[in-house]
């Protein structure tokens, strides 16, 4: 049985179509070939008119993991917004900021997107990371693991251990976790400031364990590379939102010495301390940065005006965050000596000169880095914003007009500090599907994902093009979920379950008699319970498994 979609207007990056009219063919899962004349096609659905892209992939969300239960708990009014009643095909839910499970999964297929990945669970907490994404319908899933603070793999460092044996535990823990990639947030500050210490730069040393920021950096990235993991190194770096991190974030890009590197919510490291308020924009340094080296990626982490609840693993700077909170509140927890937590409420205010400069600095971002294959949309949700404003982004992104429309209605200090009234530049549908789709397919490694051609796997998102961008993709005319129709005209029609992305690197499972004793001594959890086995993925989270392949090579 076949499924015929007829007469749409394509934007596909992988396989260069910018706006070519033609039919695509769907049979089961797949994306096909057209087939025989005589084939009886089931359904024909006539998109003449219509903007047909790829099922967009988010690299960057915060969708599962302990942290955002309690965002939830902390943030009790929210569940009063956004409320979706159960009926045949919905389950109940609600919350916009930090929506439930199910009302994620259902807001992100609404705007046509078929994929999120967690970019921070923490090791001893991958089980419930990935138990709350498998509670998410509609999406793929995937979550890249938090080791930059990780009290074994610090004492690795420290100690001088062999780069073999560190890559043999970086990928024993990649693969007993079901995670696809490696994050590190705020390298050895999280683990810094357990032992008093409110501040990490670079190249300073923990003063626990004797090694640098940078230390950690080199030593995953080069295991990273070894191991021949798809998604390179995802990077949250030192001084998150510090006046004058600009000099961090530029040094963390010369640390990888050429090797390719992805840094995580760049709007937030992007700041220079210049001007009567000793903060300002330096966009330009960190676009001339990734213009020039071909190996960085960046997603921005923009942020949008309004409440929010930010959530992160990066407990020194939450911290420190803490005297803006808004409502007054915090929480901060953490686990087993590997990571940390910090959730504190925000209001990201248009009048206000940092947050207003915030928002100049993230659409600078996207505006002057020259490739749109290595710059993709994120709002770090929900750091700076909830991915349900990913519509009104897009429009800031294809409107100078608009544009600078909002431009005039922020604080005019930094208005006139940022430089946005300068960029003419307008994305176009083509750029767009490759920011939200082929871009991050192509650095998570992804082969039958983020195009249309035949072979790739039916995620297949249509718009209906309206009077302005934002109203265009804020509700999606059809999507297919692995070839099943699940949206039409904003509405779910049909509920499935995503499916689990995750790594299997090549490594010494010999690794196990060292760990053995140190979680005997050391740690709540057994090292049998520890591991998270494809049969408990299946049976027990309830999502099925798509491993990638990984080939271990000793050159870079």
């Amino acid at each position: 049985m076949y499924t015929k979609l007829t007469g749409g207007t394509i934007y596909d990056p992988i396989n260069k179509k910018n706006g070519t009219v033609e039919d695509i063919y769907i049979h089961g899962d797949r994306i096909v070939a057209t087939p025989p004349a005589n084939t009886r096609v089931s359904r024909v659905f006539d998109l003449a008119g219509q903007i047909v892209m790829p099922g967009g992939i988010d690299i960057h969300t915060h969708i599962g993991g302990g942290k955002t239960n309690i965002a939830r708990m902390m943030m009790t009014e929210d569940s009063d917004t956004n409320r979706f009643h159960r009926s045949d095909q919905l389950r109940s839910g609600s919350g916009k900021i930090i929506p439930s499970t199910f009302v994620a999964g259902y807001e992100y297929a609404r705007l046509g997107y078929t994929m999120g990945f967690e970019p921070a669970a923490l090791p001893s907490n991958a089980r419930h990371a990935h138990m709350e994404m498998a509670d998410t319908p509609l999406l793929d899933t995937g979550a890249y693991l938090v080791l930059g603070n990780n009290d074994y793999l610090l004492r690795m460092i420290a100690e001088k251990e062999e780069p073999e044996k560190i890559r043999d535990f970086i990928g024993w823990m990649l693969d007993k976790t079901q995670c696809m990639a490696v994050k590190i947030v705020n390298p050895g500050g999280i683990s810094a400031f357990k032992f008093n210490q409110r501040k990490l730069d670079v190249n300073e040393n923990n003063v626990h364990y004797g090694i640098t920021p940078g230390d950690i950096v080199r030593t995953l990235s080069d295991a990273l590379s070894a191991l021949n993991v798809p998604h390179p190194l995802h990077v949250h770096a030192s001084n998150l939102g510090v006046a004058g991190n600009v000099a961090s974030t530029l040094e963390t890009i010369n640390l990888t010495d050429g090797q390719p590197v992805h840094l995580a919510h760049v709007q937030f490291h992007s700041y220079g301390s210049e001007g009567r308020r000793k903060f300002s924009s330096a966009t330009q340094k960190i676009a001339d940065a990734v213009n020039s080296n071909p190996q960085v990626s960046v997603d921005v982490g923009h942020i949008m005006f309004g409440q929010t609840v930010t959530c992160s693993a990066d407990t020194m700077h939450q911290y420190a965050n803490r005297r803006f909170a808004f409502p007054r509140t915090a929480t901060y927890a953490d686990i087993e000596c590997e990571e940390g937590c910090g959730v504190v409420p925000f209001r990201y205010q248009s009048k206000r000169f940092v947050n207003a400069l915030q928002w100049a600095i993230g659409l600078e971002l996207f505006l002057l880095i020259q490739d749109p294959w290595r710059v993709y949309l994120t709002t770090d949700h929900p750091n700076g914003a909830s991915f349900t404003t990913y519509p009104h982004l897009i429009r800031l992104l294809m409107d100078h007009t608009y544009r600078m429309d909002m431009l005039s209605k922020i604080n005019k200090f930094a208005a006139d500090e940022c430089r946005l009234d300068e960029l003419k530049r307008e994305y176009t549908l083509y750029e767009i599907a490759i920011i939200t789709r082929a871009g991050p397919a192509k650095s998570l490694g992804f082969k039958d994902r983020g195009h249309l051609g035949p072979g790739a796997i039916a995620d297949i998102a249509v718009y209906r093009k309206a009077t302005n961008w934002e109203e265009t993709f804020r509700n999606a005319s059809l999507v297919f979920k692995d070839g099943k129709h699940v949206i039409e005209n904003g509405e779910v029609v049909q509920v499935v379950r995503g499916k689990t992305h995750s790594v299997q690197p090549d490594y010494d499972d010999s690794i196990e008699k060292s760990l053995e004793p140190y979680f005997s001594k050391y740690r709540a959890m057994r090292l049998s319970n520890f591991v998270i086995s494809d049969d408990e993925m299946a049976n027990h989270i309830g999502s099925e498994v798509i491993q990638h392949p990984c080939i271990r090579t000793d050159s870079k």
